[in-house]
This record gives structure tokens, sequence and C-alpha cells, in this order.
């Protein structure tokens, strides 16, 4: 029994909660659409229902809704059937993107805010496979020093498998779930983030890896936290090679940075370097230190 709000901001009426670990996660691109025949068909909530109409959302718009039992094993086998096949469902992106818009009430205007979808470089072109092995082992590193120093781990559901390898111990300390209380767009910001820190319920300290030569997307998804929530109190670092300081700071103080309800981005956003970061990792004794000690190792845009 647990009464520390989570949906709400004051009360919270579902207070008997279970520790829960997900067994499958998938992508938008591997998501089956609830209109596929095989499952419109045989869900009870749907089958006698019109596809082209919205009625059928009345079983699923109240709070922890049950489900009969002969649906939630006919979604279990599909899922686990997706989980191990992967198939590629088509998407409308421009109606999946209204589902990450938010308005924003300025004092002189509202303003419609989305969360940008990772994709390709911007070069058009995908990553390449050794820069990517290389970025997933720096969220590796940053998640073991954090779960050292005794804190709890986020790092996104896609990455985990990859960053995580062989790192038994960090995987015990990883938050399947965010504590947090915000709002869709926000928690989406957040989620997508490399690797947090959590104390509790509270985010300590955000990381963006920032391996390939475009430097700026993880420097956007800061920018766009702070946009959304500037009284929250995180800092925030930007983790990159020594070759990609320069550019990093760069990024930082562009002007659109400097324009934030919190304050320029470059007073809030350090950057850690690689090599800095396994300096990090070798220190004996991070069981027994407090996370200011990274304060040591980043570096200010000047």
């Amino acid at each position: 029994e647990d009464r520390t709000p989570i949906f709400y901001p004051d009360e919270d009426p579902f207070i008997v909660r279970f520790r829960v670990k997900p067994l499958h996660v998938l992508d938008v691109v591997n998501a089956i659409p609830i209109h596929e025949e095989e499952v419109w068909s045989q869900l009870s909530f749907t089958r006698d229902h019109d596809p082209k109409t919205s009625t059928w959302t009345g079983k699923l718009r109240s709070s922890l809704a049950p489900l009969d039992r002969a649906d939630g094993e006919l979604i279990e086998r599909l899922v686990e059937r997706q989980a191990s096949g992967a198939h590629v469902y088509p998407f409308n992106e421009d109606e999946y993107a209204k589902l990450l818009t938010l308005r924003i009430r300025r004092s002189d205007r509202d303003v419609f805010v989305s969360v940008p979808r990772d994709g390709d470089s911007e070069d058009g072109s995908s990553a390449a496979a050794p820069d990517i092995r290389e970025s997933h082992r720096v969220q590796g590193a940053i998640a073991e020093i954090g779960a050292r120093m005794g804190m709890s781990i986020w790092v996104p559901a896609a990455d985990r498998k990859s960053a995580l390898k062989g790192l038994d111990f960090v995987e015990g300390r990883i938050v399947d779930r965010l504590p947090l209380n915000y709002d869709e767009t926000t928690l989406k910001t957040i989620e997508n983030i490399d690797v947090l820190w959590l104390k509790g319920r509270s985010i300590v300290r955000a990381f963006e890896v920032e391996h390939t030569t475009a430097v700026y997307s993880g420097i956007l998804r800061m920018a766009d936290l702070l946009a959304l929530q500037p009284n929250m109190e995180i800092k925030l670092h930007i983790v990159a090679p020594e070759s990609r300081r320069a550019k990093v700071f760069d990024e930082l103080r562009r002007p659109v940075f400097s324009l934030l309800d919190r304050g320029p981005l470059a007073e809030t956003c350090t950057f850690l370097s690689y090599d800095n970061l396994d300096r990090l990792s070798k220190l004996e004794g991070l069981e027994h230190m407090r996370d200011s000690i990274l304060e040591e190792y980043v570096e200010e845009a000047e």
C-alpha cells in the first residue's frame, strides 16, 4: 500500500500497487493495430462495432478497466508472437505525431509543441553499426556509475538489451516505469533521454550520448525538457568524444537555447567527455560517493 501520488497531483485512488516488469515492449512500427482482423474480430469490446467508428473505445476510457479473461489471453498471445516475430505494420506518421502534440498556454498566445521522433542521421543515412555499438557502451558505463552510487537507473527500453549487456548488477537497478506525474508529451521527452539517474521519485541527472558527427539531437531533447518543465531541478549532461567538445559548446550557445524561461541552456547543461567518463568509472569507492563528484569531471560552456 502506497499513497504517494502517481497519476494525480494530490490524491491517488490507486494505493494498492504491485511491482511489475514488462516481458515485452513493442516499438510503434511493431505494435499490433487493433483494427487487424485477427484482433478486431475476436476482442469482445470491438467485434460488434463498426471499425470506422470510435464507439468501441468506451471500454478503455476509464482508468484500470478490467479485461475479460479471453480478451487478455488473446492480447497476451498476440504480443508474445509479435515479440518473437517482429512483424512491421505500416502506420500514418502524421496521425501518430498528433498523439505527441501538446498545447502550451503562453501569456500572449497558445502554441503547440510535439516530441520529435528518433530516426536516421541528418544526412538521411542510418548510423553505422560501430557508432551504435560505441554509443551503447557509453550508455552502459553511465548507467553502471549511477548504479554503483546507489541510484535507480532509466535507459530507454529500445536500448536496454544492448547497453546493459553483461551488466547484471545494473539491470537490478533499472526502473521499468518512471515514477513521474507529467503530461504525455513531457513523459515521452523524458523517456527518450539516453540515461537518467533517479533517487526515489526524483530525477537527479540526465545524460544524452552524442557519438556521431551530429551533436544536437540530444541537446534539443534537453531544451525541450526545460521548455516543458522550466521549474524542474535536474542536472543535464551531454556525453561525447573530446573531438566533439567545441561542437557541443557551439550548439549549447545557440541563440534559440538562450531564450528559455529557465535561462540559457549553456548554464544548465554541461559537457562530459568519454575520457573523463572513463576516468570517473575507474574511481575506487564510487559506492560511497555522492553524484556531486561529477562536477569535477564535467565542463561548462565558456
